[in-house]
């Protein structure tokens, strides 16, 4: 969500035409199948009973003071039912209640944000973050002060790397019921940098005809297949934007792109954003504004290169310790990329899968938390008690990790030396891949 005083300065990138008017609006009665050569890796249809709180195994509330978040919002974040919840009919509701007759006072809403940060590209591969929403039904009227969005933040923000260095893109803002959608990426040094901060880089406002009345469906691909990599904006399947790094310091964009995600939705009220379009709230700010998500998906394409299966997946998997019954070391080799093996919080700790023979490896994929291993060993073992390392990696602290591997046996082991943050080495999964040895 932009720090900005003025909207998204639009700096290079490839601007396509502003989705049609005429677009139909986007409310599927179940999640959308992956897109050709994707695979869905997680979503939600909120399909909650009606006035219910969000399952907090998969979502966390925001809480507390507008000012906190650093962008000038006047309202207070609740995790109440009277401002988050669903509503039965397979919507998260973010509802923005005025209590009082100051506009500028009083004001209760929702930011959510996913407990999952592992969303994201591998090496040479491709992520797409999608949600049908309807924006406040409001207007430049009655509208003023109102801010919706739809964005993420890099994992490496929550153990400790500074925004807008770990990176943010907005998938989805408008301000003051404007009917308009502004796309963005945040990245480098605040103020000024690479990305212009604290404004950022990205489409500028662009019409979104009938996003207040309507569902549509608002994403954004990051894109590591191509070089130079892109990031691109869509609104209602239309890509209106085209960032590529080409256009940004290469550094600044690694270090804002290149690794995982969380995902945010929220509904703030006020702030410099909306100030700069004129914003406010007023007195003719109506209460009871919504933030409506039909769903959201996270879908991802692999690398081109054919790896064949993930060998690992559902084999008996064992660790060093884990931090408790809820973070066990199988985890790591479920196929589900929001649960997690976590270590106690020591060094050194290791996970071990048993592959049931031995295999000739040939690649590794690891997709730690934020909260991930500074350091680690790849070893094989033919009896899980004598081991050779085969690969070394200092993550330093990328979060996404893509190997290449030349070793063999039946039992391979992450053996973690060092640690990123304070708490345990945390992975959420651990993907081999290679053929039987002497098949």
């Amino acid at each position: 969500m932009a720090l900005a005083a003025v909207g998204a300065l639009a700096l290079g990138g490839t601007p396509a035409a502003p989705a049609s008017a005429d677009a139909p609006a986007a409310r599927p009665s179940a999640v959308p199948a992956a897109p050709p050569g994707f695979t869905t890796t997680w979503s939600d249809d909120f399909e909650g009973p009606a006035n219910s709180a969000l399952d907090t195994g998969a979502w966390r509330y925001d809480t507390g003071e507008g000012w906190t978040f650093g962008t000038g919002e006047i309202e207070t974040m609740t995790d109440s039912t009277q401002n988050v919840y669903t509503d039965g009919n397979g919507h998260l509701v973010l509802k923005a209640l005025h209590d009082g007759s100051d506009p500028d006072t009083g004001w209760t809403s929702g930011r959510v944000e996913t407990q999952a940060d592992g969303f994201g590209a591998l090496p040479g591969g491709v992520v797409r973050m999608e949600a049908s929403i309807q924006q406040p039904d409001v207007t430049a009227d009655n509208g003023a002060g109102y801010w919706p969005a739809f964005w993420m933040l890099g994992a490496p923000l929550r153990t400790g790397v500074t925004w807008p260095g770990s990176g943010e893109v907005d998938i989805l803002e408008d301000i003051n019921g404007r009917s308009s959608t502004f796309g963005t990426l945040h990245c480098g040094v605040s103020p000024g940098g690479p990305c212009n901060e604290s404004t950022g880089v990205g489409s500028g406002e662009r019409p979104c005809a009938g996003c207040q009345t309507g569902y549509h469906t608002y994403a954004v691909e990051i894109d590591r297949s191509t070089s130079p990599e892109q990031i691109r904006w869509y609104l209602d399947g239309d890509n209106y934007y085209t960032l590529s790094s080409a256009d940004i310091d290469q550094a600044a964009w690694s270090n804002a792109v290149d690794h995982s995600f969380y995902i945010i939705f929220d509904l703030a009220i006020g702030g410099a954003f909306p100030a700069a379009y004129g914003g406010g709230p007023n007195a003719a700010t109506v209460s009871g504004g919504q933030l409506n998500v039909d769903y959201v998906a996270v879908y991802n394409k692999p690398p081109a290169d054919d790896r064949g299966e993930n060998i690992a997946q559902g084999k008996p998997t064992t660790a060093s310790s884990a931090e408790s019954d809820q973070f066990p070391a199988s985890n790591a080799t479920d196929g589900d990329i929001t649960t997690r093996w976590s270590s106690e919080f020591s060094d050194p700790q290791w996970l071990q899968v048993d592959l049931g023979q031995s295999y000739d490896l040939s690649r590794a994929t690891l997709i730690w938390e934020a909260a991930a291993a500074s350091a680690y060993e790849i070893q094989t073992s033919d009896d899980g008690n004598n081991w050779r390392t085969i690969t070394t990696n200092n993550n330093s602290p990328q979060d996404i990790q893509d190997l290449t591997l030349n070793g063999s046996g039946r039992y391979v082991r992450v053996n973690a030396t060092g640690r990123v943050s304070e708490w345990g080495d945390s992975l959420y999964e651990l993907r081999l891949y290679g053929t039987p040895s002497g098949g």
